[in-house]
């Protein structure tokens, strides 16, 4: 039996020199990454979100996946450990309400090296090496673009009024409510959708629950994806233009024009992955990378899935 955890890594600028948050456990006498094991019922970026709350008083969103770690705890049970690294501005930081208590003794930022050397175990240490390594080559910062297909829709034999119109399932309306905490994980900014219906009720529920305006794209619809992709394209180019994350819902004819669009802002394995993501199931999302400065690459991807 595998457990499932997930956890942050945690950092800031502070005079222009990044630091890392670590927590001290005293029952275990260590220092490591805020972290803990997943909830029923919850995905994983989830988990990750509301471990750092509770471990640190922190509510943040997530930056970048990290690589998974793995070992054995004392129990003989193997351990997988999801990670994300997330930027925390200074204004997050002074809302922590962060008392000392029986799990977290203590917490404390370090500049990146110093961290390295007072963490506990060696598979931490690797992860600070990982985005130590990325802090280098400057993609540790990144922005989340993420795409996301409508939840699952009325078949289209079963309705017979404008495809426009073609409604949710209520399995679709499920996701749609399910959708809510999961994109809170990253919590974009600037929501940009197909007019269409289908696609409308797919994220009402997070722009309502948020407060986020949606923004209506007659170009993301099925048809203008097949009478004029350029028009697609062009709706999808805009979004390089704006330093906010974004999410883009369209129609899975539309993936392709779209995919492709994007995947030219990306090389070797993610742009592969990038154009992978054409099949994208009903409520299904990928979330892209992309790095900072004036000309943005996407740098790293990652793809979740409704357990619905």
């Amino acid at each position: 039996m595998t457990i499932y955890a997930a956890g942050v890594v945690c950092w800031r600028l502070q005079k222009d020199v990044p630091e890392v948050l670590l927590v001290h456990r005293e029952k275990y006498r260590d220092w490591s990454f805020p972290k803990g094991k997943q909830d029923p019922g919850e995905l994983l970026p989830e988990t990750a979100v509301r471990e750092m709350l509770e471990e640190t008083g922190v509510r943040l969103k997530l930056g970048r996946k990290l690589s998974v770690i793995r070992y054995r705890v004392d129990s003989g049970e193997d351990k997988e450990v999801h990670y994300w690294a997330s930027k925390l501005k200074n204004k997050a930081w002074k809302k922590s309400d962060f008392e000392p208590n029986e799990e977290i003794a203590k917490l404390k930022w370090l500049p990146f090296s110093e961290a390295l050397s007072l963490l506990t175990y060696e598979h931490d240490k690797e992860l600070m090496r990982e985005t130590i390594d990325l802090q280098k080559q400057s993609v540790l910062e990144t922005r989340a673009l993420i795409l996301l297909r409508h939840a699952k829709a009325t078949p289209r034999a079963d309705w017979k009024g404008s495809e426009a119109k073609r409604p949710l399932l209520p399995e679709g309306k499920q996701q749609a409510k399910r959708l809510v905490g999961l994109l809170g994980a990253y919590s974009p900014k600037r929501l940009i959708t197909s007019p269409w219906t289908r696609c409308d009720q797919t994220i009402e529920p997070f722009a309502k629950a948020n407060k986020r305006t949606i923004i209506y794209r007659s170009q993301l619809t099925e048809l203008s994806s097949v009478l004029s992709p350029r028009r697609t394209k062009s709706a999808v180019e805009a979004l390089f233009d704006s330093s906010k994350s974004a999410l883009i819902c369209s129609h899975r004819p539309a993936l392709p024009t779209i995919t492709q669009t994007l995947a030219n802002r990306a090389a070797g394995e993610v742009r592969e992955q990038i154009l992978a993501a054409t099949t994208l199931e009903p409520g299904e999302f990928a979330v892209l990378r992309l790095s900072m400065g004036k000309k943005p690459k996407f740098v790293a991807f990652e793809r979740l899935r409704l357990d619905i």
